[in-house]
């Protein structure tokens, strides 16, 4: 095995493995988290989830801490319609909901909310009387504005419950590294509010919706994931180092 010569920052934990990974590659990651998640912690949202629980509803999800704040209150519920963003918000669906239960997921909100939209167009036909269809989406307290919009703007009605909150944890970051490793636009403002990169040094970001946060901070290199999927991102940084030694 190598010695891992090339430092990156790593904005949010990574799995042992994962870190184990790119040191097999000569990459070392240091792992500095730049925000921090809590469920939100509140009787009557607990009992509203509860009761949404036992109803077939359509349900959209776009991290995997809102799936992971939901689930402990709808006991595995089975009866949901579930559209997502992400491979690792699928997995936590899958986990607590079961195979199977993903009606569909996209790389992107745009692309999520195109689906969406095709799929209430869809059963707004097949239903007689059909109005616009009801979604309930669970998120954050900072969140991205493109996919409730777009849906909204389609006419599909959207209940947004907030079940989980970010707070910014923001380092000044002395040590001179070769790349940084985003993984949401939270992460993104926490680092650049104490923190500014050299020029040309190599970002990386999970999705598209990151890396349009990076974009308003800097114009310096990025490789954006293929798939918004952690294990693909360091293989994809792996990769980087590989092509450019």
């Amino acid at each position: 095995m190598p010695d891992p010569t090339i430092p990156i920052l790593s904005t949010r934990p990574l799995s042992p493995a994962l870190v184990s990974e790119a040191a097999a590659a000569g990459i070392s990651i240091d792992v500095i988290p730049f925000i921090a998640t809590e469920p939100v912690d509140d009787s009557a949202l607990a009992i509203r989830i509860v009761e949404l629980g036992k109803k077939p509803l359509v349900v959209l999800f776009t991290s995997a801490n809102a799936v992971e704040a939901v689930a402990k209150w709808t006991s595995g519920n089975k009866g949901w319609t579930i559209f997502c963003i992400g491979a690792a918000t699928r997995r936590s669906v899958e986990n607590h909901f079961g195979e199977g239960k993903v009606a569909d997921t996209a790389e992107s909100a745009t692309a999520l909310s195109e689906k969406i939209i095709r799929w209430g167009s869809q059963r707004a036909r097949e239903e007689s009387g059909g109005g616009g269809q009801e979604l309930f989406f669970f998120c954050g307290d900072v969140r991205r504005e493109e996919l409730p919009v777009a849906l909204k703007q389609a006419g599909l009605r959207v209940n947004e419950l907030i079940v989980y909150r970010t707070m910014a944890t923001p380092h000044a970051i002395e040590r001179a590294y070769k790349g940084v490793i985003f993984f949401s636009p939270s992460a993104v403002e926490s680092f650049f509010s104490m923190n500014t990169v050299t020029a040309n040094l190599p970002l990386f970001a999970i999705g598209q919706t990151t890396a349009a946060a990076i974009r308003e901070h800097t114009n310096n290199p990025m490789v954006i994931a293929t798939e918004p999927d952690a294990a693909l991102l360091i293989r994809q940084v792996i990769d980087h180092f590989e092509i450019n030694k």
